[in-house]
């Protein structure tokens, strides 16, 4: 059997693809946690105290970045899977070209919305007039860079749906360890702060993006790239945010769940007290990554076995 076959999915047994596509994701995200403890100490220690509490009160509006984009990519990637199921190579590739086009057009919208009012979203947020600075000067960066991120992260879970999970894991790892690397320089050598954190995460992301979209580009990739991207049906599109609407459900609720913690915080102990949660949220949000992708699995790992299953109408 072809270590890439794309029909994989119906004929392993469901244990061996668990561990086959679960694994690879636990190791990626575990990397992509403690990137964030180690992150923030760089912030910590060359920025100061100050940034932790601005870095905090950003968090929210990554995570909606994260859920506009999960909107995208959680749907892409299940449909891709289904698509795989039924031997429908040419619907499989649709759903890469719509996958492709929405991420870049979610990106520009959110970002460029969110680059407007960003300083009222970020006093939303619970962002005082000594934090407010540190967070516009992360955030506008990040939001600069959206269009990268939205890419990277869409794809990078079609390229798992599609029977590339070790590679999906590559992209994690490749971002992680580039982040690791230039934070420290941009921050400590260049002296740049926030921006020169919020750099480096973006280079990094492109890192991870031109490895993803090389794949797609390779003609002997299962899913490839052909004919017209960017002409998409309303149908398609439907489907894609008729999917992705749980998970991106998901993460807007946890956005609000921290805006009210930071604002309550921020009432009661100020933006020290903000800063100090965060730090202890960053171990708690790493070990509760952990525990769904070993227990759970999130889209793009079970969803992608399932929907594999359901097109080939294996539920039956």
């Amino acid at each position: 059997m072809s270590k890439n076959d794309p029909h994989i999915l119906g004929k392993e047994s469901i244990g061996k693809l668990l561990l086959q596509y679960s694994i690879p994701a636990i190791i990626g995200m575990t990397i992509t946690s403690i990137y964030n403890i180690i992150d923030s100490i760089f912030i910590g220690h060359g920025v100061g105290a100050m940034a932790i509490a601005g870095l905090a009160v950003s968090f929210p509006l990554m995570n909606l970045v994260v859920a506009f984009c999960t909107l995208v990519s959680a749907g892409g990637s299940t449909l891709a899977s289904i698509r795989l199921g039924q031997k429908d190579m040419k619907g499989a590739t649709e759903i890469l070209s719509h996958t492709l086009m929405l991420c870049i057009t979610n990106s520009f919208f959110f970002g460029i919305l969110s680059f407007i009012f960003l300083d009222d979203i970020l006093v939303f947020f619970g962002a005082s007039a000594d934090t407010l600075p540190y967070a516009r000067s992360f955030m506008q960066v990040i939001l600069l860079g959206t269009p990268i991120t939205y890419t990277m992260i869409g794809l990078n879970n079609v390229m798992r749906a599609t029977g590339y999970p070790k590679k999906a894991m590559i992209t994690s790892m490749a971002t992680v360890l580039s982040n690791i690397i230039l934070a420290p320089i941009f921050i400590f050598h260049f002296e740049w702060g926030m921006r020169g954190a919020a750099t480096a995460t973006v280079i990094s992301q492109l890192i991870g993006m031109v490895w993803v979209v090389s794949h797609f580009f390779k003609q002997d990739s299962t899913v490839h790239f052909e004919g017209k991207v960017w002409k998409m049906k309303r149908r398609i599109v439907g489907n894609i945010f008729a999917i992705g609407m749980s998970p991106f459900l998901m993460n807007v609720c946890a956005c609000v769940i921290v805006i009210i913690i930071n604002n309550s915080l921020q009432n009661h102990g100020g933006d020290m007290a903000i800063g100090a949660y965060a730090r202890i949220n960053y171990g708690n949000a790493a070990y509760c990554r952990l525990q769904l992708r070993s227990t759970e699995d999130r889209p793009g790992e079970t969803d992608v076995e399932t929907g594999n299953c359901f097109g080939g109408g294996y539920h039956q």
